[in-house]
Protein backbone atom coordinates (compact mmCIF):
# COMPACT_ATOMS: atom_id res chain seq x y z
CA UNK A 1 0.00 0.00 0.00
CA UNK A 2 1.29 3.47 -0.93
CA UNK A 3 2.46 5.63 2.17
CA UNK A 4 0.42 8.16 3.33
CA UNK A 5 1.03 10.82 6.06
CA UNK A 6 -0.29 10.45 9.69
CA UNK A 7 -1.07 13.82 10.87
CA UNK A 8 -2.59 12.68 14.06
CA UNK A 9 -1.84 11.30 17.09
CA UNK A 10 1.85 10.71 16.78
CA UNK A 11 3.03 12.55 13.68
CA UNK A 12 5.04 10.08 10.82
CA UNK A 13 4.63 7.97 7.42
CA UNK A 14 2.39 5.24 7.97
CA UNK A 15 -0.14 3.38 5.38
CA UNK A 16 -3.76 2.88 5.71
CA UNK A 17 -2.87 -0.81 5.69
CA UNK A 18 -1.19 -0.27 8.96
CA UNK A 19 -3.35 1.89 10.52
CA UNK A 20 -6.07 -0.49 10.13
CA UNK A 21 -3.88 -3.18 11.85
CA UNK A 22 -4.27 -1.22 14.78
CA UNK A 23 -8.23 -1.47 15.33
CA UNK A 24 -9.33 -3.18 18.01
CA UNK A 25 -13.17 -3.20 16.88
CA UNK A 26 -14.64 -7.00 17.70
CA UNK A 27 -13.50 -6.62 21.03
CA UNK A 28 -15.66 -3.50 21.12
CA UNK A 29 -18.99 -5.14 19.94
CA UNK A 30 -21.77 -5.31 23.24
CA UNK A 31 -23.83 -8.10 23.62
CA UNK A 32 -26.71 -7.00 22.47
CA UNK A 33 -25.70 -5.37 19.29
CA UNK A 34 -22.73 -5.51 16.99
CA UNK A 35 -20.05 -2.71 16.99
CA UNK A 36 -21.00 0.09 13.86
CA UNK A 37 -18.98 1.83 12.01
CA UNK A 38 -20.01 4.48 8.92
CA UNK A 39 -17.60 5.10 5.95
CA UNK A 40 -18.27 8.21 3.70
CA UNK A 41 -16.31 9.98 1.21
CA UNK A 42 -17.05 13.90 1.19
CA UNK A 43 -15.99 16.80 -1.42
CA UNK A 44 -15.23 20.03 0.68
CA UNK A 45 -18.72 21.59 -0.11
CA UNK A 46 -19.93 18.88 1.78
CA UNK A 47 -21.49 16.69 -1.40
CA UNK A 48 -21.79 12.62 -0.97
CA UNK A 49 -21.99 12.28 -4.77
CA UNK A 50 -20.78 13.66 -7.50
CA UNK A 51 -23.34 12.69 -10.63
CA UNK A 52 -25.39 11.01 -8.78
CA UNK A 53 -22.84 8.37 -7.30
CA UNK A 54 -19.89 8.23 -4.56
CA UNK A 55 -17.18 6.63 -6.35
CA UNK A 56 -15.99 9.89 -8.17
CA UNK A 57 -15.44 11.83 -4.99
CA UNK A 58 -12.53 9.55 -3.74
CA UNK A 59 -8.90 8.50 -4.81
CA UNK A 60 -7.21 5.19 -4.74
CA UNK A 61 -6.18 5.71 -1.24
CA UNK A 62 -10.04 5.98 -0.66
CA UNK A 63 -10.76 2.93 -1.76
CA UNK A 64 -7.95 0.84 0.18
CA UNK A 65 -9.36 2.68 2.93
CA UNK A 66 -12.89 0.97 2.22
CA UNK A 67 -11.77 -2.45 1.02
CA UNK A 68 -9.77 -2.62 3.98
CA UNK A 69 -12.52 -1.76 6.36
CA UNK A 70 -14.38 -4.31 4.59
CA UNK A 71 -11.83 -6.77 5.09
CA UNK A 72 -12.15 -6.68 8.85
CA UNK A 73 -15.41 -6.47 9.26
CA UNK A 74 -18.22 -9.05 9.94
CA UNK A 75 -21.01 -7.06 7.81
CA UNK A 76 -21.38 -4.22 5.46
CA UNK A 77 -24.60 -2.25 5.58
CA UNK A 78 -26.37 -0.75 3.06
CA UNK A 79 -29.55 0.66 1.99
CA UNK A 80 -31.61 0.04 -0.85
CA UNK A 81 -31.46 3.28 -2.75
CA UNK A 82 -27.54 3.02 -2.47
CA UNK A 83 -27.71 -0.69 -4.17
CA UNK A 84 -30.28 0.56 -6.78
CA UNK A 85 -27.46 3.38 -7.67
CA UNK A 86 -24.26 2.10 -6.86
CA UNK A 87 -25.49 -1.43 -8.13
CA UNK A 88 -22.88 -3.69 -5.60
CA UNK A 89 -21.18 -6.62 -6.72
CA UNK A 90 -18.86 -9.38 -4.38
CA UNK A 91 -18.28 -7.34 -1.13
CA UNK A 92 -14.66 -8.48 -1.33
CA UNK A 93 -14.12 -9.44 -4.94
CA UNK A 94 -9.79 -10.12 -4.21
CA UNK A 95 -9.43 -13.74 -3.22
CA UNK A 96 -6.10 -12.94 -1.30
CA UNK A 97 -8.09 -10.45 0.64
CA UNK A 98 -10.72 -13.68 1.13
CA UNK A 99 -8.38 -15.48 2.08
CA UNK A 100 -6.75 -13.55 4.51
CA UNK A 101 -10.12 -13.25 6.23
CA UNK A 102 -10.55 -16.83 6.94
CA UNK A 103 -6.67 -16.63 8.32
CA UNK A 104 -7.84 -14.68 11.01
CA UNK A 105 -10.79 -16.75 11.89
CA UNK A 106 -13.28 -14.25 9.59
CA UNK A 107 -15.97 -15.25 6.94
CA UNK A 108 -14.18 -15.47 3.71
CA UNK A 109 -17.18 -12.38 2.71
CA UNK A 110 -18.61 -10.07 4.76
CA UNK A 111 -22.13 -10.78 5.15
CA UNK A 112 -24.30 -8.27 2.54
CA UNK A 113 -27.01 -6.95 4.69
CA UNK A 114 -29.72 -4.12 2.87
CA UNK A 115 -32.20 -2.55 4.63
CA UNK A 116 -35.06 -2.20 1.79
CA UNK A 117 -38.82 -1.29 2.91
CA UNK A 118 -40.21 -2.21 0.06
CA UNK A 119 -37.90 -4.95 -1.39
CA UNK A 120 -37.42 -2.94 -4.79
CA UNK A 121 -33.98 -3.85 -5.60
CA UNK A 122 -32.07 -4.21 -8.98
CA UNK A 123 -31.71 -7.79 -8.50
CA UNK A 124 -29.63 -8.09 -11.59
CA UNK A 125 -27.25 -6.71 -9.75
CA UNK A 126 -23.83 -8.65 -9.53
CA UNK A 127 -24.12 -8.99 -5.94
CA UNK A 128 -27.38 -10.81 -6.66
CA UNK A 129 -25.80 -12.99 -9.72
CA UNK A 130 -22.60 -13.55 -8.81
CA UNK A 131 -23.13 -16.65 -6.03
CA UNK A 132 -20.62 -15.54 -4.27
CA UNK A 133 -20.88 -14.22 -0.21
CA UNK A 134 -24.18 -14.02 1.38
CA UNK A 135 -26.62 -11.41 1.17
CA UNK A 136 -29.36 -10.41 4.36
CA UNK A 137 -32.03 -7.94 3.52
CA UNK A 138 -33.98 -6.85 6.05
CA UNK A 139 -37.62 -5.32 5.01
CA UNK A 140 -40.90 -4.68 5.89
CA UNK A 141 -42.56 -5.64 2.88
CA UNK A 142 -44.49 -8.89 2.26
CA UNK A 143 -43.21 -9.62 -1.62
CA UNK A 144 -40.89 -12.12 -2.49
CA UNK A 145 -37.49 -12.18 -3.44
CA UNK A 146 -36.81 -14.17 -7.31
CA UNK A 147 -34.26 -16.96 -7.27
CA UNK A 148 -30.84 -15.43 -7.49
CA UNK A 149 -27.28 -17.66 -7.80
CA UNK A 150 -25.87 -15.68 -4.27
CA UNK A 151 -27.53 -17.03 -1.24
CA UNK A 152 -30.54 -14.43 -0.07
CA UNK A 153 -32.23 -15.02 3.24
CA UNK A 154 -35.05 -11.96 4.19
CA UNK A 155 -35.88 -10.90 7.31
CA UNK A 156 -39.21 -9.16 7.72
CA UNK A 157 -40.25 -6.44 10.34
CA UNK A 158 -43.88 -4.90 11.04
CA UNK A 159 -44.43 -1.61 9.03
CA UNK A 160 -40.62 -0.51 8.87
CA UNK A 161 -37.70 -1.99 9.51
CA UNK A 162 -36.28 -1.80 13.23
CA UNK A 163 -32.42 -0.53 12.95
CA UNK A 164 -32.25 -1.69 16.13
CA UNK A 165 -34.08 -5.00 16.16
CA UNK A 166 -32.47 -5.63 13.03
CA UNK A 167 -28.62 -5.05 14.87
CA UNK A 168 -29.76 -7.34 17.95
CA UNK A 169 -30.39 -10.11 15.04
CA UNK A 170 -26.93 -10.19 13.49
CA UNK A 171 -25.29 -10.05 16.94
CA UNK A 172 -27.64 -12.66 18.83
CA UNK A 173 -28.72 -14.85 15.93
CA UNK A 174 -25.88 -14.24 13.43
CA UNK A 175 -22.64 -14.08 15.82
CA UNK A 176 -22.05 -10.40 13.62
CA UNK A 177 -19.63 -8.61 15.92
CA UNK A 178 -18.46 -5.70 13.39
CA UNK A 179 -20.87 -3.57 11.12
CA UNK A 180 -19.66 -1.33 8.45
CA UNK A 181 -22.25 0.89 7.24
CA UNK A 182 -21.87 2.31 4.02
CA UNK A 183 -24.87 4.12 3.64
CA UNK A 184 -26.81 5.96 2.18
CA UNK A 185 -27.44 9.42 3.96
CA UNK A 186 -30.67 8.40 5.04
CA UNK A 187 -29.09 5.02 6.45
CA UNK A 188 -26.51 7.07 8.28
CA UNK A 189 -29.14 9.92 9.57
CA UNK A 190 -31.63 6.67 11.19
CA UNK A 191 -28.22 5.04 12.56
CA UNK A 192 -27.18 7.64 14.00
CA UNK A 193 -30.44 9.80 15.35
CA UNK A 194 -31.33 6.01 17.09
CA UNK A 195 -28.10 5.84 18.65
CA UNK A 196 -26.45 2.64 16.86
CA UNK A 197 -23.25 4.70 15.66
CA UNK A 198 -20.18 3.95 17.40
CA UNK A 199 -16.88 5.80 14.90
CA UNK A 200 -17.55 7.02 11.56
CA UNK A 201 -14.60 7.38 8.77
CA UNK A 202 -15.07 10.21 7.09
CA UNK A 203 -12.52 11.12 3.65
CA UNK A 204 -12.92 14.60 3.01
CA UNK A 205 -11.90 15.28 -0.62
CA UNK A 206 -10.16 18.08 -2.27
CA UNK A 207 -12.83 18.70 -4.49
CA UNK A 208 -15.86 20.92 -5.27
CA UNK A 209 -18.76 19.55 -6.54
CA UNK A 210 -21.07 22.25 -6.70
CA UNK A 211 -25.35 21.53 -8.01
CA UNK A 212 -27.09 20.23 -5.00
CA UNK A 213 -26.92 16.80 -3.52
CA UNK A 214 -27.13 14.35 -0.45
CA UNK A 215 -24.07 14.57 2.24
CA UNK A 216 -23.17 12.88 4.96
CA UNK A 217 -26.59 12.36 6.39
CA UNK A 218 -30.37 13.05 5.90
CA UNK A 219 -33.43 13.24 7.99
CA UNK A 220 -31.21 13.65 11.52
CA UNK A 221 -32.85 16.00 13.98
CA UNK A 222 -30.99 19.07 15.01
CA UNK A 223 -29.71 17.61 17.76
CA UNK A 224 -25.83 17.97 18.36
CA UNK A 225 -22.95 14.95 18.68
CA UNK A 226 -19.93 15.12 20.02
CA UNK A 227 -17.68 13.59 17.88
CA UNK A 228 -13.88 12.60 19.24
CA UNK A 229 -10.92 12.62 16.57
CA UNK A 230 -9.25 9.49 16.61
CA UNK A 231 -6.81 9.67 13.42
CA UNK A 232 -6.21 12.12 10.45
CA UNK A 233 -4.30 10.94 7.97
CA UNK A 234 -3.32 12.75 4.33
CA UNK A 235 -2.84 11.92 1.28
CA UNK A 236 -2.33 14.33 -1.54
CA UNK A 237 -4.39 16.66 0.05
CA UNK A 238 -7.30 14.13 0.86
CA UNK A 239 -7.99 13.47 4.40
CA UNK A 240 -8.76 10.46 6.33
CA UNK A 241 -10.78 11.10 9.54
CA UNK A 242 -11.53 8.47 12.27
CA UNK A 243 -14.14 9.66 15.07
CA UNK A 244 -15.47 7.96 17.62
CA UNK A 245 -19.19 8.93 18.89
CA UNK A 246 -18.18 10.50 22.56
CA UNK A 247 -20.96 8.45 25.29
CA UNK A 248 -22.29 10.18 28.34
Amino acid sequence: MAEVRRLLPDPGPTTIEGQLATLDLRERAEADRPYVITNFALTVDGRATIGGRSGPIGSSTDTDLLMGLRSVADAVMIGAGTMRVERYGRVISDPDRRARRERVGLAHDPLMVIVSGSLDLPWEADLFTSGGGRVLIFTASDARPPETATSVRVVRHPDRVDLRAALEHLRQDRGIRVVLSEGGPHLHGQLIADGLVDELFVTNAPKLAGGEGPGLVAGLPEEPLALDLAWLLEDDGELFARYRVRRT
